[in-house]
């Protein structure tokens, strides 16, 4: 796991700590239940803070999966 992946996990199991750690790889709004609206809003404002990137509206609405949010960060933080 790189460091990233540890981060961006920390921040899930944060929001989310009746998620198994082994299960946040396949995470997702659809199948979290407790993933509600405003966990989704903490969750991307946990994520934002940890890494110090901004996200604007469409990612609010687009980052909505463990797969989807450590792809977005990575990008973010490679300068993509």
């Amino acid at each position: 796991m790189t460091d990233i992946e540890s981060r961006v996990s920390a921040c899930f199991q944060n929001v989310f700590p009746d998620v198994p750690a082994g299960d946040l790889p396949k995470a997702a709004q659809a199948t979290v239940a407790a993933w509600d609206s405003v966990a989704h809003v903490t969750l991307l404002s946990a994520i934002a803070e940890e890494f110090q990137i901004e996200l604007d509206d469409e990612s609010f609405e687009s980052l909505v999966s463990y797969p989807l949010i450590l792809d977005f960060v990575e990008r973010r933080l490679s300068g993509g």
